[in-house]
């Protein structure tokens, strides 16, 4: 095996090359240049689309590559990355209907090629599974079932594969809208950066529940307190914590809103401080919000809206955690499913599901505005995106 010294460039080992004017300028630009991603694409299945895609993006020029089928798996409306990059997990999203279970799949990652061998398959342990976190000891792996209104924990392989649920938690109750909150709908699961509590948005109970998570054992149990609360009717869906800062930020699937909490790491709490709005004034039309992201400096967060079809950006204040309206912007298509920042924080992914297109945003790193790049990708159904960095 050769090590990095003694690879060679036009028969130079790299570290003589470096050693010259000439070379030291190329050595650095050559470190400096940013790595290539994998962007794992999730979708619902049907006559268009047939799993999981991939593409490659190039972070330096934000340019995105044809898709490919990377695995065939039903309805993978969610997929995740272990934390060392080797395996995928992805939900398939069935049973909302409560006649059936959902189930998560395991895959082996290429990550030259993108694509993804298939090792195990489980029950999700309820119906409707749509959302997946893997804890970061990469030992244990959490769903939300939106269908039955659940969560549960399973206990990964060392060699990437799906084992034994550890736990499994059964939401109850109902909220205020008769037709979508008759009963619990957990939406996603959200483990705190320290690793300690798991937070599920539950669209049903209009409450964002919260356990204490054992890393040891994967289990999960009731918190104290158990839950937070948001105003009757809003439906949390997604759920994102600032990055060292004690704020948290729940985006309303159906009040079309962004709560922001205060955070409390040592007991796992949260304090409501403001709710805002997603949408212009006088907004008519039917909306439901669907992804909220963080930027890696703190500094904006980014809220998607399906019936607007926007993406709305807020700028956080340093240190009381408020949201700022800064802008709404088109996602140039119909359906935001998903929206995702890139690596490097300098672009930002729009899946729009019904338009079957990804787009892609220039981010401004100062005022967290988006512009569209003109790189669109026809993809099928797209509603998730994950990005790994490529071999």
């Amino acid at each position: 095996m050769h090590t990095s010294s003694s690879l060679s460039i036009n028969g130079i080992s790299r570290r003589q090359f470096a050693r010259t004017s000439l070379g030291a300028v190329t050595a650095a630009a050559l470190a400096a240049k940013p790595p290539s991603y994998l962007v794992y694409l999730g979708t619902y299945t049907g006559p268009k689309s047939k799993g999981i895609y991939v593409s490659r993006f190039d972070p330096g020029s934000g340019k995105l590559n044809p898709i490919k089928l990377a695995g065939e798996v039903e309805r993978p409306s969610w997929v995740t990355l272990h934390p060392g990059g080797r395996y995928l997990y992805a939900v398939s999203e069935l049973g909302n209907n409560g006649r059936e279970q959902g189930a998560i799949s395991s895959f082996a990652v290429d990550n030259k090629s993108g694509e993804l061998k298939f090792l195990n398959r489980v029950s999700s342990g309820g119906g409707g599974s749509c959302h997946l976190v893997v804890d970061k000891t990469g030992r244990t792996i959490a769903v939300a079932n939106y269908g039955s209104g659940s969560v549960a924990t399973f206990h990964l392989e060392a060699d990437g594969k799906l084992g034994q649920q550890v736990s499994l938690r059964q939401h109850e109750g109902s909220s205020t809208n008769p037709r979508r909150q008759r009963g619990p709908h957990a939406h996603a699961v959200v483990l705190s950066p320290d690793n300690r509590f798991l937070f599920v948005p539950d669209l049903g109970l209009d409450k964002i529940m919260i356990y204490r998570f054992d890393a040891a054992t994967g289990a999960i149990t009731p918190n104290d307190p158990p839950s937070a609360g948001v105003k009757p009717g809003s439906g949390p869906r997604h759920f994102a914590f600032a990055p060292k800062a004690p704020f948290a930020y729940d985006l309303n699937e159906m009040g079309s809103s962004v709560t922001a909490f205060a955070y409390d790491a040592a007991r796992g709490s949260l304090r409501e401080v403001q709710n805002i709005t997603t949408l212009p004034a006088g907004f008519s039309g039917e909306n439901n919000c669907a992804e909220i992201q963080v930027d890696r400096a703190g500094k904006f967060v980014y809220a998607s809206n399906r019936g607007d079809d926007s993406i709305a950006v807020f700028s956080i204040h340093p240190k009381q955690g408020t949201l700022t309206h800064v802008e709404r912007v088109s996602t140039q298509g119909k359906t935001p499913r998903n929206v995702s920042l890139d690596p490097t924080g300098n672009y930002l992914l729009a899946a729009n599901q019904d338009s079957n297109n990804l787009v892609t945003f220039k981010v401004d790193r100062k005022s967290g505005k988006l512009t569209p790049t003109g790189q669109v990708l026809e993809v099928p159904s797209c509603v998730c995106i994950e990005f790994l960095a490529a071999g």
